[in-house]
């Protein structure tokens, strides 16, 4: 059955890409196009991907992000003194 009508995208071709690895509908339409012109098949391409089908995969920079954000922020630079109208 046809999922993605504008791109000719079957259910066997989102499940395949699916088990090769594409988790997000944004990841199918890099892989078959399906759902980048009208978009009416987006909804359908999530029901077929289902809910945390994929593990998530922690990337080095939200790694970096985490690590950065349990750091203590850094003092605020005072600020530079107003210029007045009289002093230009």
């Amino acid at each position: 059955m046809y999922v993605c009508s504008c791109f000719g995208v079957t259910e066997e071709q989102i499940r395949a890409h699916a088990a090769a690895g594409a988790c997000t509908p944004r990841q199918i339409a890099s892989a078959s196009r399906a759902g980048t012109d009208c978009g009416s098949c987006v909804r359908r391409i999530q029901g077929l991907l289902g809910r945390g089908a994929c593990p998530r995969r922690e990337t080095a920079a939200s790694a970096a992000g985490t690590a950065l954000s349990a750091a203590p922020a850094a003092p605020a630079a005072p600020a530079a003194p107003a210029r007045t109208a009289a002093a230009a």
